[in-house]
């Protein structure tokens, strides 16, 4: 995990075969601009000739704020520093926790219709429609119902499956069925699970953690965690949480400045976000990003997983029962 306070870009121009070759390589540093600078330019000139010599580079890395470039760190404004633990504000602006070991996992509730879901109710509904047309004898009406079929098809899969959730006892219910059956073949783990506006977050408190492990990616798998969280745990090699609310959730009106949240900011562009910022933590005092629900398995600390378990559910207000969730 690397989360720089400093950043930098370099851009070198050289002609190959009478064509202008662009490059253009972010630096980044802990200790100082001019580090950073120094790091940036050495990273361009590699990258150059690398290309010069005919490999197939990207010429511009993308300046994203999280899981952006292949390669470049999370860049972020770092709010707070505490031993391995960094707090960030991310994109929209809200806080979150960066941890290397301490692995944390999201799990969403929102159902998504595979393609050969769809397309098994696709087929079925083409089925239904060529009986019905059948006992009109009307070709006209076949058309018609294999055209709503096909529009159907999607929202009619996923109503299906909400309804068999339910029978199931619901997402929550079947989720911590999941849970369990892996708490069974590794009967040594511990996980406090919290509720989420979207879901579930789990965090793991009997051991460390290394995010690019064959167990941490085991677990992600068995639990189902959200495919793109996983994804920028591998890229960054470290686990997150969200301390805060989401704006939008908290009926909080305009953007964080400038929009796309990206860190560093220009000098003149400060005094707009900083204002933002302050109307944002006022509004999340009233909220907490998730909620504390119960712990499975052995109930088993890891001495240094304390300090993040007591700072996540302080910062993510987990504890408070009458907060609304954003």
């Amino acid at each position: 995990m690397i989360i720089p306070d400093h950043w930098a870009e370099a851009r070198h121009t050289q002609t190959r075969r009478g064509h202008a070759v662009t490059v253009r390589r972010f630096g980044w540093s802990n200790l100082s601009p001019e580090d950073a600078q120094a790091m940036a330019e050495a990273r361009v000139e590699e990258a150059l000739r690398r290309r010069m010599a005919g490999e197939a580079l990207t010429a511009h890395e993308l300046k994203m704020p999280y899981n952006g470039s292949e390669g470049v760190p999370i860049r972020e404004e770092v709010v707070a520093r505490l031993g391995e633990l960094v707090v960030t504000r991310n994109a929209y602006g809200a806080r979150c926790l960066n941890t290397e070991h301490a692995l944390f996992a999201d799990i969403d509730f929102k159902i998504e219709v595979r393609l050969w879901q769809g397309l098994l109710g696709w087929a079925l509904l083409c089925l239904g429609s060529g009986l019905l047309a059948w006992l009109f004898r009307s070709s006209g009406t076949f058309v018609l119902l294999l055209f709503l079929s096909l529009l159907l098809a999607a929202p009619a899969t996923q109503q299906v499956r909400r309804l068999w959730l339910a029978v199931r006892g619901g997402p929550l219910q079947v989720q911590r069925r999941r849970i369990q059956a892996f708490l069974a073949e590794h009967p040594g783990w511990s996980l406090r699970l919290y509720q989420t506006p979207a879901g579930l977050r789990l965090l793991a408190t009997h051991e460390t953690m290394a995010a690019r492990s064959d167990l941490s990616r085991a677990f992600f798998r068995a639990v189902g965690a959200d495919e793109n969280y996983v994804r920028m745990c591998l890229n960054q090699n470290c686990f997150r949480a969200r301390l805060s609310g989401k704006p939008w959730r908290m009926g909080l009106a305009g953007r964080i400045r400038p929009r796309s949240g990206t860190w560093p900011v220009s000098p003149e562009q400060m005094p707009a976000r900083q204002d933002w910022i302050e109307r944002y933590e006022r509004q999340a005092a009233s909220y907490a990003a998730c909620r504390y629900l119960e712990t499975l398995g052995s109930g088993f600390i890891h001495p240094e997983l304390q300090a993040v378990m007591a700072l996540h559910d302080e910062e993510s207000r987990a504890l408070r029962q009458d907060l609304p969730m954003a």
